[in-house]
């Protein structure tokens, strides 16, 4: 196919699903999920008619606030590059990999530990002194008044001359690549961690309910709550210290792609597995104390982040990343798109009744403050519940303008 061809194409899908994501308004009530498909749409829009490149798209993103709010962190980062280039040899560089795995871990290792309490218990044996709630709050300080510190330099030391446009940087020179003892150290040693906390979800798996009750004292349930959104913030970093690997390490030899390859699945192997586990802790959870919309979303959430590590392991059989930002928009709106599909409100209602007919208690109060979405579900429930869920629901409805007419409230109205 011609590049122009191609191209075409491309304009094709992301207008296509930016249409789709906005047409969600005519079909689904519930306003939060709107507002998702709505910014969705802004972002892949772009992408077809602006036809910017990803990287443009994330730097009116990212860069452009943070350069805007923190503009001594460049600065630093500047005068500090040019000190080390001057005074510090190569063989030093490792000593900067060693401190980069020092802080994966005193970042990832309290997470875990409480993402899972069996996990907690493993930890609190091997390094029994170290107080993980007092470490977290003196390490934000630090930082905070590190970036306040730096800000003061700043303002008072005159500013640097703008570096020259990367696009006329003809002679400038190739940026080094990561050696593998440099990148080995930090994703080594993430992965040597995540297998043992993949080893204490085994034997939770295979051990039950009796297993956390001997060595967590805790229900079922309780463990499942206690760990979700710890497990969803490790897989997050370790996304991005993979990504970060991939594009900075060196990759001329042989050995240096088969070492890659190998070190970055295997972490990714062992996230997704701990993806899993949290997606199963949210299950778990719902089960027992309910569905809610939030929950729902945030489920979404991490299987999204479990299909950004599927890319990225596809990623690997080339070590070729550069698609990698599109099909990540791509997924996500095409999530949004099947969550609306799926209609979040209805199937929040529907697994609450089906808990109920099981026996369980029903929050007429919460459905009845979702949206009109949820009255076809609430029809299997028989009065005064179906009455309790769908008449302040009805109660909320006015009359839509044709411009904004919408076929829940539509039905929901009948």
């Amino acid at each position: 196919m011609p590049p122009s061809d191609a191209s075409n194409w491309g304009r094709v899908w992301w207008s296509a699903l930016a249409l789709a994501l906005l047409a969600v308004g005519t079909f689904r009530a519930a306003e939060w999920l709107f507002v998702l498909c709505a910014l969705a749409a802004a972002v892949v829009g772009s992408l077809a008619i602006v036809r910017r490149s990803i990287h443009g798209v994330l730097f009116d993103m990212v860069a452009v606030p943070l350069a805007a709010l923190i503009p001594a962190v460049p600065w630093l980062y500047r005068g500090v590059e040019r000190v080390r280039r001057a005074r510090m040899p190569s063989n030093q560089r490792v000593w900067w990999s060693l401190l980069v795995t020092v802080l994966l871990l005193l970042v990832l290792v309290p997470l875990l530990a409480g993402a899972d309490a069996v996990f907690a218990r493993l930890v609190d044996g091997v390094i029994p002194a170290l107080d993980m709630e007092a470490l977290l709050p003196r390490a934000i300080v630090f930082a905070i008044a590190a970036s306040g510190i730096a800000g003061a330099l700043f303002l008072l030391a005159a500013p640097p001359p703008a570096a020259p446009d990367a696009n006329h940087g003809a002679g400038k020179p190739v940026p080094r690549r990561l050696s593998r003892v440099e990148w080995g150290l930090p994703v080594g040693a993430v992965t040597v961690l995540f297998a043992v906390f993949v080893a204490t979800q085994l034997a939770v798996l295979f051990g039950g309910h009796g297993y956390v009750q001997r060595t967590a004292e805790l229900t079922y349930a309780e463990y499942a709550r206690s760990g979700f959104w710890q497990l969803s913030i490790v897989s997050m970093l370790t996304l991005a210290v993979i990504m970060v690997v991939q594009r900075w390490a060196a990759q001329r030899s042989q050995p240096d792609r088969v070492w890659l390859r190998a070190a970055l699945t295997a972490v990714s192997v062992l996230t997704l597995v701990i993806v899993a586990s949290a997606l199963s802790r949210m299950w778990t959870y719902q089960q027992a104390y309910g569905f809610t919309t939030l929950r729902l979303l945030v489920v979404v959430f991490e299987l999204w982040i479990g299909a950004l590590y599927l890319l990225v392991l596809a990623s690997l059989i080339r070590l070729r990343q550069h698609w990698l930002p599109r099909a990540a928009i791509g997924a996500a709106a095409a999530t949004l798109l099947t969550l609306s599909l799926l209609n979040p409100e209805r199937l929040v209602a529907e697994r609450n009744i089906d808990r109920w007919e099981a026996g369980k208690r029903l929050d007429t109060s919460y459905l009845s403050e979702l949206s009109a979405d949820v009255v076809p579900a609430a029809d299997r429930l028989p009065e005064p519940l179906r009455a309790a869920v769908v008449n302040p629901i009805r109660a909320r409805l006015d009359e839509d303008p044709w411009q904004g007419w919408n076929l829940s409230r539509s039905s929901a109205r009948r």
